[in-house]
């Protein structure tokens, strides 16, 4: 059984909810990433920014990144699986919210995360191609 611990990013950081986006946007240039888990003061996922909440969310509205909190940016409830889930509960999961980035979390504590990325290098292509019509789909709400 294929697990999400065997195709997760190991590695993964979180940034503190009371960070700045700029400090945010500075990491994950520095990590080579695009999305951020967010962590509350004891560090529990409470929300996921991406690179595109950043520019799309802060900066094309006129706000200062250097003034805006990554707390601030996060809404709804956040997504993540268990290290020991099987990878069809992962796909299930991403398909199901339509999202493109999973944090992993074994013991209450962010262990990795997995990305489209990481779904192409480890599922076969008839996975792939399901997955990302699900998570891509446009609905009558979009």
């Amino acid at each position: 059984m294929t697990t999400a611990g065997d195709i997760m990013h190991r590695g993964a950081q979180w940034i503190p909810a009371h960070e700045t986006l700029d400090r945010a946007a500075q990491l994950m240039r520095d990590l080579n990433v695009g999305a951020l888990p967010i962590s509350d003061e004891n560090e529990r996922l409470c929300g996921i920014l991406t690179d595109r909440d950043i520019v799309v969310g802060c900066v094309a509205k006129g706000h200062d990144p250097a003034r805006v909190t990554a707390g601030e940016m996060a809404k709804g409830t956040p997504r993540w699986i268990e290290a020991d889930a099987d990878i069809g509960d992962v796909l299930n999961e991403m398909q199901t919210h339509r999202i493109r980035r999973l944090p992993v979390i074994e013991g209450k504590r962010l262990v990795g995360m997995i990305s489209e990325a990481d779904l192409a290098q480890h599922l076969p292509e008839d996975q792939i191609a399901a997955w990302a019509e699900s998570v891509y789909a446009r609905t009558s709400a979009d």
